[in-house]
């Protein structure tokens, strides 16, 4: 009976859209950086960085920091504005259109994710594969009810313990191995401040967010090594990083968009430089 929980799982699931080391190969089907570093469009934006997304050797889907979307909008108002009337589209439309969630990263700093749903859908269908054989049909049943009633009825990143109860009673009884699992899972996270108050979470992120951290680092020691704290564009996104399993591209856009890096346009291309103090 396990089985039929992952067949259900699937069968709701829509078609999704579709000093550094030495330098990465250039990947012909993805834009460089240098040509498609900001756009006009949110959702754009968006969907080029998810197909930007790096390969990387673990069971994640793509997912896009705010950051990065601050470094690729031209006008951070517009990104904003954006998010916000596309969350209130999806609230009044979830049932026929999904879009995206976002997700607070628990990296030590302000960083939250986007995760385009279909993609977040396929992370629990990942969750509910992994642990068949483990756990009975009774208790993997709950995430038929997160899926069908707690994802498509609460799009803020963070969740009451009361209202979670509240929303998975729709699906069974709740029991509170129930929470429990889904905490294990990773797709639930206690607050800190509050454990009456969870997080959404995207399982599997734990060893993705401190390759983040450790880049973040690497990435800046490298400009900072440079006579003037500064490299151009072209060059600088195609090294390879010794300490995260993210690409440079990544970093770039992320320490971009966060104010930690600057770009300045001269005739002969884009110059990233340390911003000051």
């Amino acid at each position: 009976m396990a089985g039929n929980i992952s067949e259900s799982l699937k069968g709701k699931k829509r078609a999704r859209e579709s000093d550094a080391e030495p330098e990465t190969a250039d990947i012909d089907h993805i834009l460089s950086l240098e040509e498609n570093l900001t756009f006009s469009d949110t959702l754009v934006a968006l969907r080029i960085m998810r197909e930007q997304f790096p390969q990387i050797d673990k069971p994640i889907q793509p997912f896009i920091l705010r950051s990065q979307l601050y470094s690729s909008v031209e006008d951070r108002t517009q990104v904003d504005r954006d998010l916000e009337a596309t969350f209130e589209f999806s609230l009044q439309t979830l049932r026929r259109e999904k879009v995206l969630r976002i997700f607070k990263l628990n990296s030590g700093q302000d960083d939250h994710a986007i995760m385009f749903l279909d993609d977040y859908l396929c992370q629990v269908d990942r969750v509910v594969k992994r642990l068949e054989g483990e756990k009975g049909s009774d208790v993997l049943e709950v995430f038929n009810w997160f899926r069908s009633h707690v994802i498509d009825f609460k799009l803020e990143p963070s969740i009451e313990h009361q209202e979670l109860c509240t929303l998975l009673s729709l699906g069974g009884k709740v029991k509170d191995e129930h929470i429990s699992l889904l905490m294990n899972s990773g797709l639930l996270t206690r607050q800190l401040i509050d454990p009456n108050i969870y997080w959404f979470a995207i399982p599997n992120i734990g060893s993705v967010l401190k390759g983040l951290s450790q880049g973040r680092k690497e990435v800046l020691s490298l400009l900072n090594r440079r006579r003037y704290k500064e490299m151009m564009l072209a060059p600088l996104e195609k090294k390879r990083l010794r300490f995260s399993s993210l690409d440079m591209r990544f970093h770039l856009r992320d320490l971009i968009g966060s104010g930690h890096l600057k770009t300045v346009q001269i005739p002969t291309g884009i110059v990233v430089r340390v911003s000051k103090d």
